[in-house]
């Protein structure tokens, strides 16, 4: 149970790091922070709707993996909780 433990974290680490990045690089819809950050000014000549969709499913796809690997770390530490009592 350690390694697989072990494995979950490296997996919920790595897809907490990309999900913010994936988060970043989506394109604000006006009066946020990505206005701050000059993304109001950017013109609509490189961003394409297949790669917005794409974005979107990856995005999705990452914090899919990142809420089942929440639970399956919280599940491995309940049945470990309950071997040990």
């Amino acid at each position: 149970m350690d390694i697989i433990l072990v494995v979950l974290q490296v997996l919920l680490a790595l897809s907490s790091a990309l999900l913010i990045l994936f988060i970043l690089l989506h394109r604000g819809r006006g009066g946020g922070l990505s206005d701050m950050f000059g993304g109001g000014v950017t013109s609509s000549l490189g961003a394409s709707g297949v790669a917005e969709k794409n974005l979107n499913r990856i995005t999705v796809t990452l914090a899919l993996v990142w809420v089942g690997s929440i639970v399956l770390m919280g599940v491995i530490a309940k049945i470990q909780a309950g071997v040990g009592a």
